[in-house]
């Protein structure tokens, strides 16, 4: 059998099991999971594992699912990856009673992961590497209550999935990870590709006053009063952003005051500090503890903040990309490649990136923005099918005749960390 052949079979496989697939899409929306919380779709994982006879571990960070196929050799190790959470979307069509929903097509991620696996699991003997399949919790940086929660239990360490998942080395025998997200707003069969991903801190700003009746507010110190000067001082601070920095600062109050009669004593802001590289999320970063401090000392109140570990900008690997590019190119044309757009949300695919040969390309197949009660699927082969043939193919060039694709990515990777100094980074500043 030849190259060719060998991927026509592996896409004629994805084309018979495409109602399986689809069905595995709607009943991970059906019930939406956060973060570190996901075990039905793990469970879900596991049961189409155990159909496809993929031997697998499990819990990694609490609920991520490893299966592995293996080839004639054992030359490379190549992860395709699918992230298991939603996050909170309430009004979302396909919203559970608790708010929850998909609104990011995470649900399509999983599905085409497992599609690859069904397409690749025939045609192993041809193939001179391993495949692993892994699905991962926790990408969405939210429900932080919950994970501090989770961190004082002793569960995890890390508030991201990939974050936790890298410090307990359950990438340390992976030599390269892709895997394929939604194109907000885009219904058209088209692949973006060696786009760039902000990174970004996240912070807890906690400011505290003194409380006193409402009508005898002399009494007091207004931590709301504080909050919103604080607010005000970001915002005041955003000229000073360089447009090619793409500093986003989009703070939240989580607590402004107990009761209406009452001066509020304590009140909480959560924010991030995103940007395009580690400098520009120090300069924001720099800027909001200035206007945190300064509102707190106008007022009188005090103030504490936290600062996260947020996830790192995406550095997608040129040589692995182009291998899926090709493969796109021969489903969909190369004129519905789109190159180097700038998604301006943040991954933990960029903390793996550091690490280890990434890309994250993403799909077209949906409509709306992404985390918005708009955000859909408009054509489920486009958004689903078409990312697990895409992946599969490259397994099979990456791990073909040797595995010497596999091979070049390697060569032509430089790690922007090691792993000791990536922890290390997790635990300090970013």
């Amino acid at each position: 059998m030849t190259r060719e052949q060998c991927k026509k079979q592996v896409c004629e496989a994805i084309d018979r099991a495409a109602a399986e697939i689809f069905a595995i899409a709607e009943e991970i929306l059906a019930h939406p999971e956060l973060g570190y919380r996901e075990e039905k779709t793990a469970a879900l994982v596991r049961r189409i594992f155990d159909t496809l006879g993929i031997g697998y571990t499990y819990p990694h960070a609490l609920t991520g699912v490893k299966g592995k196929l293996t080839g004639r050799a054992h030359n490379a190790n190549i992860c395709i990856m699918g992230e298991l959470d939603a996050l909170k979307c309430a009004g979302h069509p396909h919203a559970a009673s608790d708010g929850n929903a998909h609104a990011c097509g995470h649900h399509t991620q999983i599905a085409a992961m497992l599609g690859s696996a069904m397409g690749l699991a025939g045609v192993m003997e041809l193939l001179d590497g391993d495949v692993t399949f892994f699905a991962v919790p926790a990408e969405e940086f939210i429900d932080l209550d919950g994970r501090r929660a989770l961190r004082e239990e002793g569960k995890i360490r890390y508030f991201g999935g990939k974050q936790q998942l890298i410090a307990e080395g359950a990438f340390d025998d992976v030599d390269m990870a892709m895997m394929i997200h939604a194109q907000p707003d885009e219904p058209e069969a088209k692949l973006y590709c060696r786009g760039h991903n902000l990174g970004f801190r996240a912070k807890t700003i906690t400011f505290r006053g003194r409380a006193a009746h409402g009508s005898t507010p002399w009494d007091g110190t207004n931590a709301l009063n504080a909050a919103a000067l604080a607010i005000l001082g970001i915002h005041s601070n955003r000229e000073t952003f360089r447009d090619e920095e793409h500093i986003r600062i989009h703070p939240i109050i989580t607590k402004g005051g107990d009761v209406v009669n009452s001066v509020p004593d304590e009140v909480c802001i959560d924010t991030y500090v995103r940007g395009a590289a580690l400098d520009a999320i120090r300069k924001g970063n720099d800027a909001v503890n200035r206007s945190v401090s300064g509102a707190a000392q106008m007022i009188g109140a005090s103030v504490e903040t936290e600062d996260l570990a947020g996830y790192l900008p995406i550095a997608e690997s040129d040589a692995l990309s182009a291998v899926l590019e090709a493969n796109a190119a021969s489903l969909i044309g190369k004129e519905n490649l789109v190159f180097g757009e700038t998604i301006t949300g943040s991954t933990d695919v960029g903390d793996l990136s550091m690490l280890l040969p990434v890309i994250q390309p993403s799909m077209g197949g949906f409509t709306g923005n992404l985390h918005s009660r708009q955000f859909g699927v408009q054509d489920p082969a486009t958004a689903i099918l078409l990312p697990a043939k895409m992946m599969a193919m490259t397994v099979v060039d990456l791990l073909w005749d040797g595995a010497d694709g596999a091979a070049e990515v390697k060569e032509k990777f430089a790690p922007g960390l090691t792993k000791e100094e990536y922890i290390r980074s997790l635990e300090g500043d970013i």
